[in-house]
């Protein structure tokens, strides 16, 4: 039983992509943690997904911003990777398990803030609205988890996929729910969470193509 627990811990040789994450998570949390206040806040400024930066430099933006973690949690975030991620790594490999998880994260991204920023430009929001600090894996993971859910069958495909749901709900509720960034926030989770589960899991699931004759 340990042997079996240990194996399925995030490690450099069954799940790679998982792991290495996991460490550049913890060398970004060390840097927050340690850094000069006003270096970090500078970063995490340049980082953000918000609809300023999307607009000036949308690259640099969404592949950076996935390297912050915005509460410092490192430890748990490292128990939800070895939750949702390692298992989707172990089955389909490194590679689409990191296809999975940055195309959710830049997909939740642009559909939540595209909107902010056509909000913007047409006077309908202040452009104060466009510059709140957005930052995070939270996106990637819901489209794995989505993604993994996907796997399960029948029944319990759909009791997960609504505990999933709740779960988001929760989050919602228990930040500022009224706030714009709470509102988006959560649109971007549940964007994430069907993309995975909708897109990302029947194409997982689907047997490769016969090789030519």
């Amino acid at each position: 039983m340990a042997r079996s627990a240990v194996r399925a811990l995030p490690n450099p040789k069954t799940t790679p992509f998982t792991f290495g994450y996991l460490v550049v998570l913890l060398g970004t949390t060390l840097v927050l943690r340690f850094a000069d206040p006003v270096v970090t806040a500078k970063l995490l400024q340049l980082s953000s997904t918000d609809a300023h930066n999307l607009w000036r430099r949308p690259l640099t933006s969404l592949l950076t911003s996935a390297l912050w973690l915005a509460d410092g949690g490192w430890l748990v975030y490292a128990i939800i990777f070895a939750i949702a991620i390692a298992p989707l790594e172990r089955r389909f490999g490194p590679g689409r398990t990191a296809l999975v998880f940055f195309s959710g994260h830049v997909l939740a991204t642009l559909v939540t803030e595209v909107p902010v920023m056509a909000l913007i430009s047409g006077g309908l929001l202040p452009m104060t609205a466009g510059r709140w600090l957005d930052i995070g894996v939270s996106y990637g993971f819901f489209t794995t988890l989505g993604a993994l859910v996907f796997l399960l069958r029948g029944r319990a495909r759909i009791v997960a996929l609504v505990g999933v749901e709740l779960f988001i709900a929760t989050i919602w509720v228990s930040d500022s729910p009224e706030s714009l960034d709470s509102v988006v926030t959560v649109l971007g989770h549940l964007c994430a969470a069907h993309f995975g589960f909708f897109y990302w899991g029947p194409r997982l699931t689907r047997p490769p193509a016969p090789a030519p004759a």
